[in-house]
């Protein structure tokens, strides 16, 4: 009886170092492929300021105002007033009642004319 408990303690030992073998390798994979996400996150966020700084210098007020002169004739854009602005108080929240109903008809009769038989 002792060697064939040698025998299947020797595969058990075998079986556990192929899954201890197999783990090891699945969680390097697992680490490199994180890695690789966290270096692909790093050049996305630094692309992100690249195209941040970009946006900010694209929209530098002094740079539209001379865009905005030099195709005056095609966009005819004008500066803001402050007459233009509204105050909160001239927005109308809708109506309180349903209005009233104003020359009424009364309707008889079918929707759909029936069909002769």
């Amino acid at each position: 009886m002792k060697p064939f408990a040698y025998v299947m303690l020797a595969m058990m030992v075998m079986g556990l170092a192929s899954w201890a073998y197999r783990e090891n390798y699945e969680t390097r994979a697992a680490i490199d492929r994180v890695m690789d996400l966290n270096h692909d996150i790093a050049d996305l966020r630094e692309t992100l300021g690249v195209l941040r700084a970009e946006w900010a210098y694209l929209n530098r007020p002094d740079r539209l105002r001379e865009l905005s002169d030099m195709n005056f004739d095609r966009l005819g854009l004008l500066p803001l007033t402050p007459h233009q602005f509204g105050e909160i108080d001239l927005i109308s929240e809708g109506m309180e009642d349903d209005p009233p109903i104003v020359n009424s008809i009364e309707v008889r009769g079918t929707l759909a004319p029936e069909a002769s038989q």
